[in-house]
């Protein structure tokens, strides 16, 4: 308790002084009203006009072109979700190019995805600035109805961010308050049955000085999984304040509860879902990708999550502006799940199983305090940005299961249910605390009518604190600790031609604290390396649009391998090195293309077990690509009726890092159909239109995961 409320007051410390310090200035001084131009969808967190964005805040902190920011970003807008029809976020990052989404499956209550190659869901994932981060399942869930736009930074980000997932980081930027009025409901069901109703009001008070806007959504019923069903909902209010053009302090709040059963369709073994399952000479076939081999007498999956937080800004007189932002998040989750763990014998068609169970708190609380503003030194224009971040994560958990072989197995061809099981014990239980402290300088630097570099430079202090109680196996208890200090860094050099060509290079370095400890009991060091990356950005001047070539080359080093099967020491390294190519065009307000392509060689190139050295490590795809478009009619009779199709490749991926198994690669298509006249709509969305069965990917070749089937989603839609 003592530390967590030294963290907090440290954090208030940062944010007060400079807050009242505006507050101050703004009392004693008469502003001119200030009249800002643009075109619809420049906002760098607002509205993005079709699938092309203009700005970003997520690769530089400050809203900035795209095409000025020296590492590859996409940007996936509320239009470009919608007309994927995705219901979730990693859904919705299906046709990025860089990012393998749903790596396991439909899984319902998590966001998965890989970005360059490293798994993102734990400490690459960001909410408006802030990070989501999760340890174990102390994680923290974000619903794709409440967000304005998706944004992928691809390539290390520790140097704004503090410690973050090295292959990039995905930003959720939730809707906010526009000061307009909005009233927007949504209603949809899914061939399974699930059924939801989304509303999304907004309006202006005070005069224009307040705007306020609620958001929310509530669904509930079947899924495609046998046994799963249940209901969830969140609701997100926000309100903003802005008594002068120079002023801005909005409040974000939420609160979320999902409550339901596992699906079914992963922790499945190789030979029963990338190959038949043989079993003396009679062939099984392949495991029904719906089956779920859970007790239903005792899944659950329960989450209570609330959030508050604000965005303060304030520019003077001189134009330099102070922002502060803040979040406070908790999380409740309880979970019980039956899961198979391979073949009971080679000669068996019964899965293994293993009976597990947590209870997990989690809270993180975040602040970020900024200034920025532009000078100038004879030739060279500068940007400047300096801050400082706070960062606090606590995880309170208790993991138990079934002794191991105590859990009855079951028939994967035949499945029986109901069978008793052993009682659960615990095998961990722990209080964890992770602190961090940053402070960040940037510099974007104009000259020679043209160039463009971007200078980055960053220190952080962490602090981690373990409190280990006893549990079935151990009576002890421990605590242990460690502080680690780390430097991180950006260059980057672009130039802006006139025909809206601007190739750029950049080098960073980077820094990722994780949880953990080594075989010889020592907390974990940072994992740390470095990226180089080239590329070409061409904004076109005859058509909205926006294309993205890069390379990259990105070292990973102090990644943990193994020594046994459950020890590891911090001797690994991984090396991926791919080219990504990316394209969205809006060729008219009703006709909207986008495409994507993914090449990637990742390589083993360190590790306790020589033999992994060279090899590629299992689950990511090394080639994706995919297309999209979106057409609406006009004019005669069928006006207002839309069609879109997608086409998405999933490259082979590997399932054990031995390379031994291979997943195949898959191509798949999606089909829309809508209508909309005036101020309503309706739309029918079909994934995986041709009912492929294919299998996502594989962690070892006894952890498999389907991908999702074909599914119809039809929705309407009004607003007044």
């Amino acid at each position: 308790m003592k530390s967590l409320l030294a963290g907090s007051v440290a954090a208030v410390a940062m944010i007060s002084p400079m807050a009242a310090f505006a507050q101050t200035v703004q009392a004693g001084t008469q502003l001119e009203p200030v009249l800002v131009e643009g075109e619809v969808g420049d906002s760098a967190t607002g509205p993005v006009d079709g699938v092309v964005a203009k700005k970003t805040t997520t690769g530089s902190k400050a809203a900035t072109e795209l095409k000025d920011i020296p590492q590859s970003v996409s940007v996936i807008g509320r239009q470009e979700i919608d007309d994927q029809g995705a219901q979730k976020a990693d859904e919705a990052l299906r046709y990025t190019a860089g990012v393998f989404a749903q790596p396991f499956g439909p899984d319902s209550d998590t966001n998965w995805m890989f970005i360059r190659g490293f798994q993102a869901t734990a400490t690459g994932t960001y909410m408006d600035g802030l990070q989501l981060f999760s340890y174990g399942f102390g994680g923290f869930y974000v619903d794709s109805f409440g967000l304005e736009r998706i944004e992928v930074l691809k390539g290390p980000a520790s140097v704004l961010y503090g410690g973050s997932n090295p292959g990039g980081l995905v930003n959720y930027v939730s809707k906010r308050p526009d000061f307009e009025r909005k009233r927007y409901i949504e209603t949809g069901v899914n061939d399974a049955g699930n059924v939801y109703l989304g509303f999304d009001v907004g309006d202006v008070a005070n005069n224009g000085a307040v705007s306020y806007r609620v958001t929310g959504k509530v669904a509930g019923g079947d899924t495609y999984s046998d046994f799963q069903d249940g209901w969830r909902g969140f609701i997100s209010p926000s309100i903003s304040w802005k008594p002068d053009e120079a002023t801005t302090l909005t409040i974000l709040a939420n609160y979320s509860h999902i409550d339901e059963n596992h699906n079914g369709g992963s922790f499945l073994p190789y030979d029963g879902t990338v190959t038949d399952r043989i079993v003396n000479g009679v062939n099984y076939g392949r495991i029904d990708r719906d089956a779920n081999f859970t007790e239903p007498s005792v899944d659950l999956y329960k989450r209570e999550q609330g959030s508050i937080g604000y965005e303060f800004e304030h520019t003077f007189d001189n134009d330099w502006t102070v922002r502060s932002n803040m979040r406070f998040t908790a999380a409740d989750i309880n979970e019980v799940s039956v899961y198979p763990n391979g073949w009971v014998s080679p000669a068996s068609t019964e899965l293994n199983r293993i009976n597990f169970g947590h209870d997990t708190d989690a809270m993180t609380f975040l602040s970020d305090l900024q200034i920025e503003g532009k000078v100038e030194t004879g030739p060279l224009e500068h940007t400047l940005l300096a801050g400082i971040d706070y960062k606090y994560y606590n995880i309170d958990q208790v993991q138990s299961s079934a002794l191991f072989g105590t859990t009855p197995p079951i028939d994967a061809f035949d499945p029986v249910y109901g069978a008793p099981l052993t009682e659960r014990v615990s095998y961990l239980n722990q209080d964890l605390t992770q602190k961090q402290l940053g402070f960040y300088a940037q510099d974007q630097l104009r000259f020679g009518d043209g160039w463009l570099m971007t200078l980055n430079g960053r220190y952080d202090r962490g602090w981690l604190e373990a409190d280990n109680r006893p549990t079935y196996y151990s009576a002890s208890s421990s605590t242990q600790n460690s502080t680690v200090g780390d430097v991180s860094g950006r260059a980057g050099l672009a130039y802006e031609f006139a025909n809206g060509v601007t190739p750029y290079v950049s080098l960073a370095t980077f820094f990722n604290p994780i949880i953990g400890t080594d075989a010889n009991g020592n907390l974990f060091k940072p994992e740390e390396g470095v990226q180089y990356e080239a590329g070409i950005k061409y904004v076109p001047t005859f058509i909205d649009g926006l294309f993205t070539l890069s390379v990259f080359d990105l070292t990973r080093q102090n990644v943990p391998s193994n020594v046994t099967l459950f020890t590891q020491m911090q001797t690994g390294e991984v090396r991926s090195r791919g080219v990504e190519l990316e394209g969205k065009v809006n060729v008219t307000e009703d006709f909207r293309v986008t495409g994507a392509f993914t090449a990637y060689d990742i390589d083993i190139t360190k590790d306790e077990d020589a033999s992994l050295i060279g090899k590629t490590p299992f689950i990511v795809p090394e080639v994706m690509a995919s297309a999209s478009v979106d057409y609406t009619f006009r004019d005669d009779w069928h006006d207002g009726i839309s069609i879109g199709a997608g086409v998405r490749h999933l490259g082979s991926s590997w399932a054990d890092n031995e390379n031994t198994a291979k997943v195949p690669a898959v191509t798949l298509a999606d089909l829309k159909l809508g209508y909309e006249r005036e101020n309503w709509g309706v739309d029918l969305n079909i994934t995986n239109l041709f009912d492929k069965t294919y299998v996502a990917s594989c962690q070892t070749t006894l952890t498999c995961s389907y991908g999702e089937g074909r599914s119809f989603k039809l929705k309407a839609h009004t607003s007044w």
